[in-house]
């Protein structure tokens, strides 16, 4: 099972880089919760309609950690954008069998061309 869920996590991150939407749509449970610094728990169809977005701005995700224990996997990414810009992430994902329930959102540090980007506060 562990494996599965790990599989199943880079497949998300597969389909955000190709912009296939229904993969994505399909591993999430019709309950599903969002949350991270700028949304609170918002559910599927918000969180299409907010965070969905064309995945053109990004180089790659580079996956670099991901721990499953049961029903619970975290994973830790650098996502490279065009033109300079990368940040780590880490997401805490919750799974319902085979779908999954809840992805919370850490948001890292920002860095352009190597060098710290201070983040408004």
């Amino acid at each position: 099972m562990t494996s599965s869920k790990a599989e199943m996590i880079r497949g998300i991150f597969a389909a955000y880089m190709s912009n296939d939407r229904k993969v994505v749509e399909d591993a999430l449970t019709d309950d599903f919760r969002f949350t991270s610094p700028y949304d609170d728990e918002i559910d599927k169809a918000t969180y299409f309609e907010r965070c969905w977005r064309n995945s053109n701005w990004i180089e790659r995700h580079e996956l670099e950690k991901i721990f499953v224990d049961g029903s619970e996997a975290f994973v830790t990414y650098r996502c490279v954008a065009k033109g300079g810009k990368n940040f780590r992430n880490t997401e805490f994902f919750t799974f319902e069998g085979d779908s999954v329930k809840r992805i919370d959102v850490y948001f890292g540090a920002t860095y352009e061309n190597g060098a710290f980007v201070k983040q408004p506060s």
